[in-house]
């Protein structure tokens, strides 16, 4: 048996990973690799002693007559060991013996593999071989091994480097394509996944209800039918408190079907708000997409915040109804936010806030006619929306920057700067429309989306 550890052991492979100057084009070869060989005929207590002694040993390859056989991890070891009588059956027989019931198709790729490519086809494997250790060949009968922990970290770098680099290099507009597209499919791909099952439930939730009301009026008539029942029918009565669940099975299935149509609502805004379509606009209900953002929301508003709506009369906009929901959803979370911020630096008297202050989000819409520089008088009527905070407010010094990219007062972490820089393209580039701001330190922001009725 031949047997070499990891270069340089005392370095942990995340260190190792971090001090390596990963790209999107680094490979295999690059990650730490462990080669540990053992031939097929050595005794299982040899490579017992070996995961002993070695504790980070992701697993091993195993060889015969001179040639890979296949790969036996850690895992499937222990997990053979543990069974009944594991260790009697197996300690002293040949690894051959362990490896053929311990079998599973090895996932292998040539060191030359980038580590983007080897991460997805590690992550689409079944999820029970998930964690398996991934065998690297390195030259004709060389393999080693690569603990797929080190394999995401990789992953996870590459990505990191992958998104700075974007940053870098895209413009904000390519930036507000990109993630107005990815949200819209991953929500309206989420929407659809999630809407098939809650489909099938609230259907089956109404033949549910019948078939109990069913089984209760069956009991019912039995019990007026046969009065005196066996000691043992009436044992189990009590057992069960058929009483009882006579008045809980209506109420569990009435409140099971109210739960489904939560999730029916909400499923139904997500899908209103992934409407991402960039090629044609569409008359889109206003409120309806002010109403999605907040039940979107509703999780971060249930902190206390008060949404006061003021609905006026208004027609359908002719917009791209995703982008104008990504716009609500932007200054919606931005007012949490600030409220929330205020709500953390008001003193507090037995858990409450003191009186005279409650965080409030106030939205009124109208129809507004604008006076313009355009002869054209169907640019004369405008929806205005408006989304007020009662809020920190905004510095005046800033507030000049508030629509810049990247600008943000966020820590880091929290913000990006480029919710509002986006909004304001959407609004004014993609609908010819306006977007204005106004605050005032210690009292509150308002932001008002102005849409061209066309």
């Amino acid at each position: 048996m031949t047997m070499i550890t990891c270069p340089r052991p005392a370095v942990s492979a995340f260190d190792k990973i971090g001090s390596t100057e990963l790209s999107l084009e680094s490979t295999l070869q690059e990650l730490p690799l462990y080669e540990f060989e053992i031939e097929s005929k050595c005794l299982v207590k040899e490579l017992a002693n070996s995961f002993e002694d070695n504790l980070l040993l992701p697993g091993a390859t195993i060889i015969q007559n001179g040639e890979f056989l296949g790969i036996i991890s850690r895992r499937r070891f222990l997990e053979f060991m543990s069974r009944p009588y594991g260790l009697e059956i197996f300690l002293k027989r040949p690894i051959n013996v362990l490896h053929s019931f311990a079998y599973n198709e090895p996932l292998i790729f040539p060191s030359n593999t980038l580590i983007v490519t080897a991460a997805q086809r590690s992550l689409a494997r079944n999820p029970e071989l998930l964690y398996e250790p991934i065998g690297v060949q390195c030259e004709s009968q060389v393999y080693k091994l690569l603990d797929v922990h080190h394999l995401l970290i990789a992953q996870s770098r590459i990505h990191q480097l992958t998104t700075q680099l974007l940053e870098q290099q895209t413009k904000s507009k390519m930036m507000q394509t990109e993630k107005l597209a990815s949200l819209g499919q991953m929500v309206a791909g989420l929407a659809h996944e999630f809407l098939n099952p809650v489909n099938f439930i609230s259907g089956n939730l109404k033949h549910l209800l019948g078939y109990s009301q069913d089984i209760l009026e069956l009991l019912a008539a039995y019990d007026e039918e046969f009065p005196e029942t066996s000691d043992k029918i009436t044992q189990l009565r009590e057992d069960i408190d058929v009483d009882f669940i006579q008045k809980d099975l209506p109420q569990i299935v009435d409140s099971m079907n109210l739960g489904v149509e939560r999730l029916v609502k909400i499923i139904s805004s997500l899908k209103n708000f992934s409407h991402m379509d960039n090629t044609k606009k569409r008359e889109t209900n206003i409120h309806e997409c002010i109403d999605s953002t907040l039940l979107i929301l509703g999780n971060r508003l249930k902190t206390g915040i008060e949404v006061v709506k003021n609905y006026g009369a208004l027609p359908p906009v002719n917009c791209f109804s995703g982008q104008i929901s990504q716009v609500f959803m932007n200054v919606l979370s931005n007012a949490i936010d600030a409220l929330l911020d205020k709500f953390a630096e008001q003193p507090k008297t037995d858990t409450r806030v003191t009186p005279g202050w409650l965080p409030q989000i106030n939205i009124t819409t109208e129809v507004r006619s604008l006076s313009t520089e355009s002869e054209n008088s169907d640019n004369s009527r405008w929806v205005a929306i408006r989304i007020a905070d009662n809020g920190p407010g905004i510095p005046q010094e800033i507030q000049q920057h508030i629509f810049e990219n990247f600008f943000t007062t966020k820590p880091m972490g929290k913000g990006t700067g480029l919710g509002l820089a986006i909004s304001y393209q959407i609004v004014t580039e993609n609908h010819q429309g306006k977007l204005n701001m106004s605050s005032e330190p210690g009292v509150g922001t308002e932001f008002e989306v102005l849409l061209p009725l066309i």
